[in-house]
This record gives C-alpha cells, structure tokens and sequence, in this order.
C-alpha cells in the first residue's frame, strides 16, 4: 500500500518561499512520475508540477512557471517542490502523488493516484 506524507507547508508573506517535501513508501519510486497538485477552497484539485521518473522530464502549470521547481531524489525516496515569488494565489492545500503506471509521463489529475494528507499552503498579501 502506497503512503506519502507531505510537509514543509505554512504561512509566509508574499514573495517569499516554501520548499514542500513528500516522502514516498510502498511503491517503486523510481519507475514514476510524480506530480504536485493542489486544491484552494471552494476550487477543484489542480496541476502545479510533474517530474518524471529519472528527473529528464519536467512539466509546470502556466501559473507557476518561473516560480515553481520540482525535483526528486530516487535514493531518498522524496519529491520536492521549491516554491519561491509566492502570490496569495498560491494559496491551497498541496498533495503530491504518483503516477499509476510505471514509466508514463502526463499532467492529467486523473492519471495519479494514492493522495497524500496535503500540506496547507497560506501567502499572506
């Protein structure tokens, strides 16, 4: 059964910067993708960030673009993501998950699985 747990999430002014961590257990972590995905209240879960499962791939939302950068390690088990020039847009609860299949790279929030507990997110103006 796959477990992850998400943290590095709290309140920080505007532009400033958060680095999220999700640790991975019970899945072949290195055979996936893993995205970053969010949800504000009121709003449905959306894309941030995917990264594939050696690092080659990356892919952003158009909204965080330039801001945002996902990374992994594969020996940790861990997927990062490195939020900087924070907007109080930003704010949401953050959940990272993994692909369901091995060796595919997509953004779509139907092709993840086994969601985390999220970690909130709040950018004060």
């Amino acid at each position: 059964q796959v477990q992850l747990v998400e943290s590095g999430g709290g309140l920080v002014q505007s532009g400033g910067s958060l680095r999220l961590s999700c640790a991975v257990s019970g899945r072949t972590f290195s055979t996936v993708t893993m995205g970053w995905f969010r949800q504000a209240p009121g709003k449905e879960r959306e894309f941030v960030a995917a990264i594939s499962w050696g690092s080659s791939s990356t892919r952003y939302a158009d909204s965080v673009k330039g801001r945002f950068t996902i990374s992994r390690d594969n020996a940790k088990n861990t997927v990062y993501l490195q939020m900087n020039s924070l907007k109080p847009e930003d704010t949401a609860v953050y959940y990272c998950a993994p692909h369901r299949r091995t060796f595919q790279f997509s953004t779509e929030l139907k092709d993840f699985g086994s969601w985390g507990q999220g970690t909130q997110v709040t950018v004060s103006s």
